[in-house]
């Protein structure tokens, strides 16, 4: 294969894998016009129309689709080889790219970033937040962190915290308002602030036990989002009802009593968070070093 030709499938699975000319083109360290132009050599080449584009997204077309599940697995053995011969030379050097829910964003890589970039000054963290179960071996990511219970089967886990609590909480004002609920089905009657399922758009029904007796409420109130600083915000500010995790900044704010927690007796746990990757008989020396971090093994 000529340089030009591999350039050309280099481009054209960044484009794929980030669903934009404009983020590929980043990447590469090309322009938008360039990166355009190797798209066009490429189509013209092979005969074939491979990325149906308009003004806002792209997408494979049926002939990009098939060219990328046959060359998307060839690039990962190139990147994973590049690695292991670095290790083998001593060096630890690269690009790790992590796929994460923000609470693990906020709570566990944003603290340890600085000890980690000190111990491993020519590594690139490329660290992408996203709240939806996202496919970590199409999106070329090393390994992703999830709620435990959500994985794919054919992933290796790696517990990071325990269960996470989940509490309803809202503001003293609030409360003054419109009173405190006793019970899940009380919620009806009050203004909540609702959360989006980034999988498929539906509003997460809040989820209740108590002595073996299991609801599932859907809830209403003036703000649906999908991110836990905007519910958290909305709370603070006396809009509604947020349900939320415990450990994500929810403890602090009740400790200094800006917020209170209701139906504390039906509050349930989730599994923890997990750090997963794909299931190879090689993990690189590269994402152990992170996950050693992330659960503070032999670190100061």
């Amino acid at each position: 294969m000529r340089g030009s030709e591999f350039a050309e499938l280099k481009a054209f699975a960044a484009v794929i894998e980030r669903a934009s000319f404009a983020r590929a083109a980043e990447h590469l360290g090309l322009s938008p016009s360039a990166l355009s132009q190797t798209i066009r050599q490429l189509e013209s080449r092979i005969g074939a129309r491979l990325l149906n584009r308009t003004t806002r997204s792209v997408a494979p077309s049926a002939s990009g689709e098939l060219l990328y599940r046959r060359i998307a697995p060839l690039f990962r053995e190139m990147t994973a080889a590049v690695a292991e011969a670095s290790e083998a030379a001593g060096h630890t050097r690269g690009t790790l790219r992590i796929n994460t829910l923000g609470i693990a964003a906020r709570t566990i890589i944003a603290p340890r970033l600085p000890r980690f970039h000190l111990a491993y000054p020519d590594v690139v963290l490329d660290i992408v937040v996203d709240d939806a179960l996202v496919d970590i071996v199409g999106g070329r990511f090393d390994a992703g962190i999830r709620v435990g219970g959500r994985l794919e089967k054919d992933m290796i886990a790696v517990r990071l915290t325990p269960d996470l609590n989940m509490v309803a909480v809202a503001s003293p004002d609030y409360l003054a308002r419109r009173g405190t609920p006793k019970k899940p089905e009380e919620l009806h009657q009050h203004a909540c602030i609702n959360w989006r399922l980034q999988i498929d758009g539906r509003y997460y029904r809040w989820e209740f036990e108590k002595r073996g007796k299991r609801l599932e409420v859907p809830v209403d109130g003036p703000v649906v989002t999908n991110h836990a600083d905007i519910g958290l915000a909305a709370a603070l500010n006396g809009l509604g009802i947020a349900y939320h995790f415990e450990q994500d900044g929810v403890g602090e704010l009740l400790a200094q009593g800006r917020l209170v927690q209701v139906l504390a007796d039906w509050s349930i746990s989730r599994p923890g968070l997990f750090l997963y990757y794909p299931n190879r008989q090689h993990r690189p020396a590269l994402l152990g070093a992170f996950i050693d971090c992330l659960l503070d093994k032999d670190w100061a």
